[in-house]
């Protein structure tokens, strides 16, 4: 059986499990720390990051690596679409939310969530620039009909129910207004509409018991 590695409170850790769930794919849940040094880790996730798998065949790391897989070896129901030009258009999606936004967004992530020292006003400047940036490109690819991608449930939704909150919660404490509601994207129906599914209900609630504990 899959094991999925990592933690509930990692919205790329929720991207994979998302998908799984989706998927109906059968999985066990392993709590596993980022940058952890274990051999065992780092046999699977040389970087020691989070999220990885454990399957028949041995680990595999990066989320979206981790969702081709799981595309390919449980094709129904399907993430993607079956022509080959939609399918990309998917991706295309996805590669944007994952790195034009939430790892743009990440380097808040300290400030605004850890306790650590406030960046500083330049910094802050860079960041928000290339935010407004980049959330004026992915409005131009996002569709909210109803889903990010189109009219089905795809791996884009599964990245953009992670991590577009994440963004855009981020954005408001650093900058003091969401930037992606700023830039036109109205995302919260969105989230909802989403969050009305029983797979990412479970998401949530697993989250949610997980910072609870911590």
């Amino acid at each position: 059986m899959l094991t999925l590695c990592g933690f509930p409170v990692s919205n790329y850790y929720n991207k994979v499990k998302l998908a799984l769930l989706e998927k109906n794919v059968p999985f066990t849940e392993e709590v596993v720390l980022t940058k952890s040094t274990d051999e065992a880790v780092l046999n699977a996730s040389p970087l020691g990051k989070i999220p990885f798998i454990r399957t028949e065949h041995g680990g595999l790391c990066e989320s979206q690596a981790i969702l081709d897989y799981i595309e390919a070896a449980w094709p129904q129901p399907p993430l993607l679409p079956s022509d080959s030009f939609a399918a990309a258009k998917v991706r295309e999606l996805t590669t944007f939310i994952d790195w034009h936004l939430e790892m743009v967004a990440r380097q808040l992530y300290g400030a605004a969530f850890f306790g650590a020292e406030p960046l500083s006003e330049a910094n802050l400047a860079r960041i928000r620039k290339q935010l407004e940036t980049n959330i004026a490109a992915f409005k131009k690819l996002a569709k909210f009909s109803p889903f990010v991608a189109g009219d089905s449930f795809s791996q884009a939704d599964c990245a953009a129910f992670a991590n577009l909150p994440v963004v855009g919660l981020a954005s408001k404490i650093a900058f003091g207004e969401d930037l992606l509601l700023a830039g036109g994207v109205d995302y919260k129906a969105y989230v909802k509409l989403i969050g009305d599914r029983p797979s990412a209900q479970k998401v949530v609630a697993d989250r949610k018991a997980s910072q609870t504990k911590a």
